[in-house]
């Protein structure tokens, strides 16, 4: 299928953008373009702002409740269509059915927690802080916010953010990925039929161009972000200097830490799904193996039989259970650490380089790739890959697993596996880092929580999802009254 020219969505109509560049959107599994996405221009960011600004006043003075009935709404159809959200997930980023299936749930279940903005969005009081002096603490929308998406969840991640601020009774604008945004185009279509006020919600495809106006415009009040730490210093800094909200979610390389009384065989299968699925191309992704002590040797063999079995090819073949990297780029990027870490010594055990599907020649495939004796001083050890590379690193002891995950610049995600209660507790006591797993290989938050992280793996100082969004896209306005 060939989603043609997208086009903007401004002020409640779809706009055909003015901008003379055009970038191919390819279906990573074929190699075939099944998109182009307009690079938007400055002005078509402003055009965007000012009708967000203009439908701002009437819409923070809706009734919460009622905001939220637009939410129901849009709950009900994201649900009419979730088969067909998903194959499109995967037909423009190439992760697995199930694997896209998931992201669309996670979406509308961040949709269902903002619907409950009326609860959410109440405030707190307090009588006679003096004599005959009362106080109380209001949560007030800001204005425009904006998100700048990342490829890996194209339809998940702007759903972090959007529905809290629409719901809290802000507008909003959404900057796709440019490299797979045709999911949130669609998810566009189906805001538009929700019914929402012109200016409400607005799109503008684009790349870094978009991304600056935004940033520096005087009449947008925040940004959230996910992407790459270097991305997400500069977005923050910007937002900064410019007088704006940021939460800045960025990088990873996260560590499972295997204690020598864990269940192997659920090990196992908790890490490989951590390491590869979705190709190992999210931020969650099981990254390093730290095995400690006599748990090693029969937790490497076993990984490597299993990952070895794993069906790589196209997402939307359902018997696959590995789908492709995004692009040629991302794809020439893995390859050349698997490439560094051999140079570096490692041991490569299973070589994803290999991998050969038939029927798709062209397709941005590399195979399950394992190393062992993997250093922490090495690239692959240090660096985020964002692809199905991981590293074993054998360890004497707990204390020697947490030294490594210190040294680590990151602190996005970490696990344990482990019988034992009390070094899972000194794991999630200890270890500095957002999102803890304890036997579980991704530690990613339900839409009630925080989706959390530390050092350069966040900028900020409220996450997306949860209560942490309800604060970023509300002020409080503290009253303070007296009666003579």
């Amino acid at each position: 299928m060939h989603y043609g020219i997208l086009k903007n969505y401004i002020g409640g109509e779809w706009v055909a953008s003015t901008s003379g560049e055009l970038l191919d959107v390819h279906n990573p599994a074929t190699d075939e373009v099944i998109a182009r996405v307009p690079l938007s221009t400055a002005d078509e960011v402003d055009r965007a702002v000012a009708a967000a600004k203009e439908a701002f006043q009437e819409w923070r003075e809706t009734p919460a409740v009622v905001r939220s009935r637009y939410m129901f709404r849009l709950k009900e159809l994201m649900e009419e269509h979730f088969e067909e959200l998903a194959r499109t997930v995967t037909t423009e980023h190439g992760k697995i059915l199930d694997e896209a299936r998931g992201e669309v749930r996670r979406a509308i279940e961040n949709v269902e927690v903002a619907a409950g903005v009326p609860s959410l969005m109440m405030g707190y009081n307090a009588e006679d802080i003096a004599a005959g002096i009362d106080e109380d603490c209001i949560l007030q929308p800001v204005g425009v916010f904006c998100c700048v998406a990342p490829f890996n969840f194209p339809a998940m991640v702007p759903f972090w953010f959007m529905p809290y601020a629409v719901a809290c009774g802000n507008t909003y604008i959404v900057k796709p990925s440019e490299v797979c945004p045709v999911s949130q185009n669609r998810l566009f279509e189906l805001l538009d039929e929700v019914g929402f006020p012109p200016g409400v919600v607005n799109l503008v495809n684009g790349a870094k161009g978009v991304v600056d106006a935004l940033l520096t415009h005087p009449d947008v009040a925040g940004v959230s972000f996910v992407g790459s730490t270097p991305v997400g210093k500069y977005i923050y800094a910007t937002a900064a200097a410019n007088g704006k909200r940021a939460q800045c979610q960025a990088g990873a390389k996260n560590a499972l830490v295997v204690m020598p009384d864990a269940v192997l065989d659920g090990t196992v299968a908790a890490i490989l799904t951590s390491a590869f699925g979705t190709a190992g191309q999210r931020c969650l992704a099981g990254a390093l193996v730290l095995a400690a002590g006599d748990i090693y040797e029969p937790l490497k063999a076993k990984l490597v039989e299993a990952a070895a079995r794993i069906k790589v090819g196209d997402g939307l073949d359902e018997s696959v259970q590995m789908g492709p990297v995004v692009s040629r780029k991302a794809l020439e990027r893995i390859l050349g650490y698997i490439e560094k870490g051999v140079q570096e010594g490692a041991e490569l055990l299973l070589d994803g380089r290999r991998v050969a599907v038939a029927g798709n020649p062209n397709g941005y495939f590399v195979g399950p790739t394992i190393f062992d004796r993997v250093r922490p001083e090495m690239t692959i050890a240090r660096e985020e890959i964002f692809g199905p590379v991981l590293g074993i690193i054998p360890v004497a002891d707990f204390e020697e697993a947490l030294a490594i995950i210190e040294a680590i610049p990151y602190g996005n995600a970490a696990s344990i596996f482990t019988s034992s209660g009390k070094w899972a507790r000194e794991f999630k006591y200890r270890v500095k880092c957002g999102n803890i797993g304890v036997n579980i290989g991704i530690a990613a938050p339900i839409a009630t929580f925080p989706f959390a992280g530390m050092k350069q793996s966040f900028f900020g100082d409220l996450h997306g999802q949860g209560r942490d969004a309800i604060q970023f896209f509300t002020d409080r306005k503290v009253v303070i009254s007296r009666w003579f």
